[in-house]
């Protein structure tokens, strides 16, 4: 019998025929798995924000205005990659008259300041405070601020605590070279003018254990780079 023909099966189609549709909703996907997987690494190796109970209090804290210069940060928010890359800016706390604080940070971005404006209300305690102006941030549910540690003229260590929708956010920041103007218009002279922005061995080191005693590693811990006078102008952010 003669042989039968064969039957030929058609071809798979080539990768390059897929419509390109296809092809740019996989690889989409394929990131959006990546950047979920990542993100479970980094919340299950995130520091948890300590209670404020275990937050040290300046005892009798007393009401203080001035400039200060950021020495130093720590925070879960933080990586040791971080380090050079942070530059040093100024925080003006203004005393109102209802005992709340006006706060002005001035952060150089480039060519130009930015201007951070927030206000603290005190709370329940002395040297405890939130955040006067919440309601402009829909996304934060609560933002504390506890000043564990001042001498008032050259150093102090300001707690923060934040909740968003998702997490819970803390850093500490070490203020240094205070200066403590009587008038408004001796507080706006003073812009560049702190007695001084230079983090002793000292100062650096009790950042460091204050830092650990809420649960950081030297890998959450930056010094921020010193610059110079800042000019410009800048927008109102949430800030740093």
């Amino acid at each position: 019998a003669p042989p039968r023909p064969s039957r030929c099966l058609p071809a798979a189609p080539a990768v390059e025929t897929m419509p390109r549709g296809l092809l740019w909703l996989g690889l989409c996907l394929l990131a959006a798995l990546r950047t979920q997987a990542q993100d479970a690494t980094l919340a299950a190796n995130r520091v948890p924000a300590p209670p404020l109970l275990r937050v040290p209090l300046q005892p009798d804290f007393q009401g203080d205005q001035g400039k200060w210069y950021v020495l130093g940060l720590a925070g879960n928010n933080f990586r040791r990659e971080d380090q050079g890359r942070v530059k040093m800016y100024a925080t003006i706390y203004q005393l109102q008259e209802d005992e709340s604080y006006n706060v002005t940070s001035i952060l150089l971005r480039g060519q130009r300041c930015d201007y951070w404006v927030r206000s603290f209300v005190p709370s329940f305690q002395p040297g405890q405070f939130n955040l006067g102006n919440i309601s402009q941030y829909p996304d934060l549910r609560s933002y504390t601020v506890r000043v564990a540690s001042t001498d008032y003229t050259q150093f102090a260590m300001v707690f923060f605590k934040k909740r968003d929708r998702r997490r819970e956010h803390f850093k500490t920041t070490l203020y240094g070279g205070s200066s403590s103007p009587t008038s408004e218009v001796q507080l706006l002279a003073t812009l560049g003018l702190g007695r001084t922005k230079e983090l002793t061995p000292e100062l650096k080191e009790r950042f460091i254990r204050f830092a650990k005693s809420l649960g950081l590693t030297d890998d959450h811990i930056v010094f921020p780079v010193p610059i110079g006078k800042a000019r410009g102008r800048g927008g109102g952010t949430w800030g740093p």
